[in-house]
């Protein structure tokens, strides 16, 4: 027996080491990969030295003696923290996702694919101005001196990731960083998503039941559209969905987490500081890493600093010492879906206002780990590329013998966004700025400014010209052979909404609805809030004058308005009126939830249970509502509407009648309805968060969910990638954490604010900004999630143009030196 114990020991012993080897030799290789911020490098496309000194939360400072030689070091230092997420980024707008992940991407592939960004992104390039063309190439040549360090230095290939996934990195080019812009503008695309949406819904439901569930935002109401029936013959009533669960790896966001934002200014009437003010905090899906990099480049017209993301050479969003600018999601309709007839005596050909004509045709191979490669037939029309059926639900929607194309603006081979942007970062006044944006094209934003004496709002981007005759004004899919529903054109720059230094002194956006033109000259009828606005409107006007605080102070709001008006409505008829119950009962549980929320203020604060029975109950109760009437449609409905809950309280245009269960014999009544779905919130929550109603933590809820996109999702690994954080806030909230509205995890915060900044122009150096984890894409690096618990907490750090303040406790000076 001793000696099988020992026999059993030394076994023991042999795989335990075996495992710490193991462990160390994955270290090892894994940490190869870690870029040393100090030392002085040899690097050729560079006429002149160059420093990059990281500050104490690793923010490079790039100090070059041309402005070709700061880009190159934009590049260099974007690669070294982010070269995986960049290389990720190329291959997705390419679609290319499928050499690494096999079948799983071959969907996403066919669809960037038809789309054909990266081509159309590559006929772009020439048309750039050419100050930015010599910026591009700099930026290229930088990330690729990277590259070839990692190559010649044995740097662990560059990332950990590549290790998994082994595959040579191909030069990058400016092609690339056009591209990536274009990307964005698929990710913060919706209004393709919201024709079809409002096109399915209309199949079921009456017009004035149509604007209930899909209500537009308040102001000058909109005539009621005809069924989509009416417009699109011989469509099924409902089709089952044909759209695969959301994957990390798409750029295509489900429709309730299309791009959002906030960002407003005060001129020097309603600052205290005598100067202006400009907060921005622009809404993207949480990663990690983020997708945002914080960097400062000291340019030929003065020094720059704010937001970057890795593979574009522009500040998104920053300052320079004389120039604030943020961004905001315009929500302009900037997309189309058309119906277009195939000839039934030749399937190559379409019909056009002409007559038929051919599609143009493209044969394209997908090459797929681990399995044949797929070739797929790109089609375009007139209006835009040919989409397959089981792309946005599209097959829901399209009569037999029928495609379906979509027109949009970032569609275009002479894409000129990116010059316009280099040109903003150029700026130093307002008008500069507003002038410099005149060729943005997509994707469309508005972009707040802030100089030392004036702010302005500018919508940016290419506006649709649409015919007067359209036959659903560009909010439902019609046919593309008919010349009335085409585009002829975009409008004039000159006619792009535009506020400068307005009579009140503030000017601001939460995606709330900016204009309100009459069709064909209307912006969107689709907008991103209508909640939010009213909460910022009341802090605005709350105080005379504001400062940098109160601006921070408003950026971190998390009280609810929706909350504040909605529940005296659905609760009208509970309110103290319920029997007492014993301990533990449903009676009792409802009586204390009740009394729980009417002495509520609204705020969505973390710690407290009341945020959690209050968004429980009401997507019970949009649930109990929407059920009966829209069937398995109503799982497309993931996120409360909070209009549409108030135009049923308020009986508005008879919206009550959503409250009666259209399969049962009696009449449901309202408070009915809203008592049951109470009940059914308690169920949930106590099935998932305990019976303890007053123990409840919103924060348990509402999760902010960090996660790699690529090793998100792989056991053991998730620990180490993904970054998981209790967070206050919610949908509707201007401390904005957009909840995923999908089971079991329907509150989890996955869409929120990257990136936030405060610019003060009465002292520059003295504006702060943040992002939501760490400057590093490297996990094993303590940059990889440092500012992270900063951001959870809300606090930021200094966004200073100041030399010796970047020197000042820098984790690292580096310098490039022009290779012999």
């Amino acid at each position: 027996m001793a000696q099988l114990f020992r026999w059993l020991f030394r076994l023991a012993t042999a795989v335990v080491v075996l495992v710490v080897g193991a462990l160390g030799l994955v270290y090892y290789f894994a940490s190869r990969s870690l870029p040393d911020y100090s030392g002085t490098y040899e690097v050729a496309g560079i006429a002149a030295p160059v420093e990059i000194v990281r500050d104490n939360a690793d923010v490079p400072h790039i100090f070059g003696q041309s402005d070709e030689d700061a880009f190159f070091a934009l590049g260099y230092t974007h690669a070294q923290d982010r070269l995986w997420q960049m290389t990720m980024l190329r291959r997705t707008v390419q679609g290319r996702l499928s050499e690494l992940f096999g079948a799983r991407t071959v969907k996403i592939d066919s669809l960037l694919r038809r789309f054909d960004l990266y081509n159309l992104a590559v006929s772009s390039v020439s048309a750039q101005d050419a100050r930015t063309l010599e910026m591009l190439e700099a930026y290229s040549a930088g990330v690729n001196a990277w590259i070839d360090e990692v190559n010649s230095g044995a740097r662990g290939r560059g990332a950990p990731e590549m290790w998994i996934f082994n595959q040579a990195i191909a030069p990058w080019q400016p092609a690339d960083s056009v591209a990536i812009l274009k990307l964005m503008a698929l990710q913060l695309s919706g209004h393709l998503e919201a024709e079809v949406l409002r096109a399915r819904t209309s199949l079921l439901l009456a017009p004035e039941r149509v604007a209930d569930i899909l209500p537009d935002a308040p102001g000058e109401g909109t005539a009621a559209l005809p069924r989509y029936a009416d417009l699109v013959p011989d469509v099924p009533l409902y089709t089952a969905d044909s759209h695969m669960p959301f994957d990390p790896l798409s750029p295509v966001q489900p429709l309730p987490l299309a791009g959002a934002s906030n960002a407003w200014a005060a001129g020097i009437g309603r600052s205290a500081t005598g100067s202006t003010l400009l907060a921005n905090d622009p809404h993207l899906g949480l990663t990690a890493p983020s997708i945002w990099y914080l960097a400062r480049l000291e340019l030929s017209t003065g020094g720059v600093i704010g937001g970057t993301i890795p593979g574009l050479p522009l500040i998104l969003t920053g300052r320079s010492a004389d120039l604030g600018w943020g961004l905001t999601s315009s929500y302009l309709d900037d997309q189309d879906v058309y119906i277009e007839e195939v000839n039934p005596q030749n399937a190559d050909e379409y019909r056009t206002p002409d007559g038929w004509a051919p599609f143009r045709t493209r044969d394209s191979i997908i090459s797929v780990a681990g399995a044949p490669a797929v070739t797929i037939r790109l089609q375009w029309t007139d209006n835009g590329p040919v989409l397959p059926p089981d792309q946005y639900d599209l097959g829901a929607i399209r009569p037999a013998g029928h495609v379906a194309s979509v027109a949009w603006t970032a569609l275009s081979e002479k894409d000129t966004s990116i010059s316009a942007a280099m040109a903003i970062m150029r700026a130093h006044n307002v008008d500069q700025a507003i002038a410099a944006a005149r060729d943005y094209i997509a994707p469309s934003q508005n972009l707040m400014l802030a100089d030392r004496n004036r702010v302005a709002l500018k919508t940016i981007g290419a506006f649709p010209r649409r015919s007067l005759g359209h036959q659903s004004q560009g909010r439902l899919p019609t046919y593309g052979y008919l010349a009335q529903n085409r585009w002829i054109g975009v409008l004039p720059y000159a006619t792009n909404p535009e506020f400068i230094d307005p009579e009140g002194g503030i000017l601001g956006n939460t995606n709330n609805k900016v204009i309100d033109r009459p069709f064909p000259d209307h912006m969107s009828f689709e907008w991103g809030d209508t909640q939010r606005i009213n909460r910022w409107r009341l802090l605005m006007q709350s105080r005379e004058v504001h400062t940098r605080e109160s601006f921070i102070e408003t950026q971190l709001d998390t009280v609810s308005f929706t909350a504040r008006s909605l529940l005296p409505l659905i609760g009208a008829d509970l309110w103290f009126t319920g029997e007492a119950g014993p301990a533990g009962s449903h009676e009792a549980e409802r009586l204390t939830a009740l009394q729980l929320l009417a002495d509520w203020n609204g705020e969505m604060n973390e710690h407290l249970p009341e945020p959690l029975i209050y968004a429980a109950w009401l997507r019970a109760l949009q649930k109990r509502l929407i059920s009966d009437e829209l069937g398995p449609l109503a799982e497309d409905y993931s996120h409360v509407e909070p209009l549409f809950i108030e135009r049923v309280y308020r009986n508005t245009e008879g919206a009550s009648v959503w409250c009666d269960v259209a399969q049962s014999a009696r009449v449901e009544t309202c408070s009915e309805m809203a008592e049951a779905a109470l009940d059914d919130a308690l169920v949930w929550i106590k099935e998932s968060y305990g019976q303890d109603l007053q123990s409840l933590r919103w924060g348990d809820a509402h999760e902010a969910t960090h996660d790699h996109p690529t090793l998100g999702e792989v056991p053991v690994l998730n620990w180490f990638v993904n970054i998981r954080q209790s967070t206050s806030g919610g949908d509707n909230t201007l401390l904005r954490g957009r909840t995923s509205g999908e089971d079991p995890s329907p509150f989890q915060n996955v869409h929120a604010a990257g990136y936030r900044g405060v610019y003060d122009f009465a002292d520059p150096d003295s504006s702060v900004f943040i992002i939501s984890t760490g400057q590093s894409g490297h996990p094993l690096s303590r940059h990889y999630d440092d500012l992270g618990e900063l951001w959870r907490r809300g606090e930021y750090i200094p966004m200073s143009l100041d030399p010796a303040l970047a020197r000042a406790a820098s984790v690292g000076v580096m310098q490039l030196i022009p290779r012999p």
